[in-house]
Formats: C-alpha cells, sequence, structure tokens
C-alpha cells in the first residue's frame, strides 16, 4: 500500500463558506491496494464526469417543418476525466486500487483485470447545512468526517480507457491524466427502476412527486398544440 498516505501531502485545510458549490469541497474516493473501504484520493487536480444521449426529432410527410415530438436515445457511457499529480510512492493506477508502482507490477491498461468503483462526497458549507437541518433525502447523508452533511454520488464499476502522461522540461512537476468509463451512476440509497420520481411529471402521472406541476404546455389537457397565444 502507498506509503506516503499519511504524510503532509495529504493534510486537509480550511473551505470559505459560501453558498455556491466550490471544488475544494469535493472529495473524491476509490480504493486502494489491499482495502476493503473507501479512502480519498489525493493530489487531484481536475475530475470532471460527462454524460451525454442522442436526442431524435420524429417528422411526419406532409406536415410541413415540423417535429412531432423529440426522442432521447440511449445515453452514451458516462466518463470521468481525472488529472492526478504523480506521486514517487503513489501513483494513479494505485490510487484507484490497481497494484502499480511500489505495490506491483501494474504497469499499462491492459495489466487491469478487474473494474472499481469511485465514490464523490460534495460536502456542504455551513450556511447551506444551516438551511436545510431537516433534510433526508436519499444520498444526503453524513460527510466523511461525520460533521456535515454531503450529496453522494457512486460510479459503479468502472474501467480506464485512456491513460497518459508527460515529462517537460519547462514543468518540473508530472501529472498522470486517466479517462474512466463508468458503468453505471446512482445515489447510493435510492432504488432505480421505471417509475424512479425523477421530476417533471406531469398532473396525473403515477411517478409525480411534489404534487401536480405544469411541465410542458404538450402535456396541458386538451391542447392540441393548434394555436398558441404565448409569448
Amino acid at each position: 500500500m502507498a506509503l506516503d498516505r499519511d504524510s503532509y501531502i495529504f493534510r486537509e485545510g480550511t473551505t470559505p463558506n459560501t453558498r455556491a458549490s466550490i471544488s475544494s469541497k469535493v472529495k473524491i474516493f476509490s480504493y486502494a491496494p489491499d482495502s476493503n473501504n473507501f479512502i480519498q484520493v489525493g493530489v487531484i487536480g481536475t475530475f470532471s464526469p460527462s454524460s451525454s444521449r442522442g436526442v431524435e426529432a420524429v417528422r411526419g410527410v406532409g406536415f410541413g417543418d415540423q417535429i412531432a415530438e423529440l426522442v432521447p436515445q440511449v445515453e452514451e457511457p458516462i466518463e470521468l476525466s481525472v488529472s492526478r499529480t504523480a506521486l514517487y510512492l503513489s501513483n494513479v493506477f494505485q490510487a484507484f486500487g490497481y497494484r502499480g508502482g511500489i505495490d506491483g507490477l501494474v504497469r499499462s491498461l491492459k495489466h487491469h483485470r478487474w473494474p472499481f468503483d469511485v465514490k464523490q462526497e460534495t460536502i456542504f458549507s455551513e450556511l447551506a447545512y444551516a438551511e436545510q437541518l431537516t433534510a433526508t433525502g436519499p444520498g444526503t447523508v453524513a460527510a466523511s468526517d461525520g460533521t456535515r452533511r454531503a450529496l453522494l454520488t457512486f460510479y459503479e464499476a468502472c474501467w480506464m480507457s485512456s491513460w497518459g502522461t508527460s515529462y517537460e522540461a519547462e514543468s518540473t512537476i508530472i501529472n498522470e491524466d486517466v479517462t474512466i468509463v463508468v458503468s453505471d451512476i446512482i445515489d447510493g440509497a435510492s432504488i432505480y427502476g421505471e417509475e424512479i420520481a425523477s421530476g417533471n411529471a406531469p398532473a396525473g402521472i403515477a411517478s409525480t412527486a411534489g404534487g401536480a406541476i405544469i411541465n410542458s404546455l404538450r402535456y396541458v389537457a386538451g391542447n392540441a398544440g393548434l394555436t398558441t397565444n404565448i409569448l
């Protein structure tokens, strides 16, 4: 296991209290080699999750230049782009559980035989915490230090699809960049399925949460979309 995990490199500082979410309150966890518990990953320079899916237009011959409906396609695999400072005793492979560096023989993506999980904690500031003391929603639990609540996101069964580094004469710091492909994303507490309460459901739909709403004029009873005086 990386020998410098308890060194001054991983000493924590304080963060300002704001209503805006700030990056210094985002913590990233994974499994270190030989560890059965999530351990915070240090010296991450950037952590960039991204997802996308296509939306296809349905049109009809004889109805002019008009979209009948937009149909979402399947989501592409979620990707995490991570840039981390390389340490002598802890490289990016080790940070996500593989036996690289001083822990073993892993030197390439082809040596990865098993996937890994990543946990993201967004710690609430004291201002935000005070405003939602009664909130008990799923995925909103105690922070790792037990003092503040946090939003949790779990990235399940991840694989690295690319790895790269560079050694530059004009910059002494060595960074490692990896792209991580995610099998699934959850909050760690909810039950997911067909009729999840995801929001924006119109009145009369079983999955509506939080009362009846008008999320789109297309779903208002009696509206055929033939005329409108909406500005």
